[in-house]
């Protein structure tokens, strides 16, 4: 599951104890009187700090889960983005971060780069990401990750101040990111329709898991689980 992350993400008005932030409570509710054996719950890195988080996962343990709880990047698991995650893994009758070593293991040991995913074919060496701020830089090289996938894509303004950690200062090379780029930035295949109006589409993209991390973390659960049996 993922409840809503929009009261903990630094990407709006941080509302630790808000409405949608209750939600997350509610989830391990959920899970408490459904008790499944595993669960698998995503949420922003910035979760960590609210009281609710630490009443979630009180709720859990009390509801016998051994529990990993870990922030990840997803760029060291075949993703071109610097995307930091926290996922809390839950199965009944397990110790504390019981899958902490098995998901470390496997881990890259460099970032994937946007080259390096596109093999070297992407058509540009320099992208525009719009940033939250103007403190923050918008151009990124191919040869690292782009920043988080968010759901506001826009072109270069026109009044664009260079950033001191921008890639390049010429803007003429760079390019923002079409909607379909952005959909291979979050690892989904270029096969995967899409379905709603733009908007709805581009929120979509930003809201979602990216495919190769989610897969990188079902895959080391599968191969515990079927340890453990």
């Amino acid at each position: 599951g993922g409840p809503p992350c929009q009261d903990f993400s630094i990407a709006g008005k941080l509302n630790l104890t808000g409405n949608r932030a209750n939600l997350t409570r509610i989830y391990s509710h959920i899970i408490a009187n459904v008790h499944p054996q595993w669960f698998v719950m995503e949420n922003v890195y910035t979760i960590e700090r609210s009281p609710i988080f630490t009443m979630a996962l009180e709720t859990f343990k009390n509801a016998g889960y051994g529990i990993t709880k870990h922030i990840w990047d997803a760029s060291y698991m075949g993703v071109p983005q610097m995307r930091k995650r926290c996922f809390v893994i839950g199965c009944l009758g397990e110790e504390d971060d019981f899958m902490l070593q098995p998901l470390l293991e496997g881990l890259s040991k460099e970032r994937m780069t946007i080259r390096k995913y596109f093999g070297g074919n992407f058509g540009s060496e320099y992208i525009y990401q719009h940033p939250r701020n103007y403190k923050r830089r918008g151009i990124f090289s191919i040869d690292e990750p782009c920043s988080t996938i968010r759901s506001v894509n826009r072109p270069i303004p026109n009044n664009y101040v260079v950033h001191p950690a921008d890639k390049t200062s010429d803007l003429s090379k760079v390019r923002p990111l079409t909607t379909k780029e952005r959909s291979y930035m979050q690892t989904f295949p270029e096969s995967f329709e899409f379905v709603g109006n733009h908007g709805a589409i581009e929120q979509a993209i930003g809201n979602a898991v990216p495919v190769k991390m989610a897969e990188y973390i079902g895959g080391k659960i599968k191969d515990f689980a079927s340890k453990k049996n």
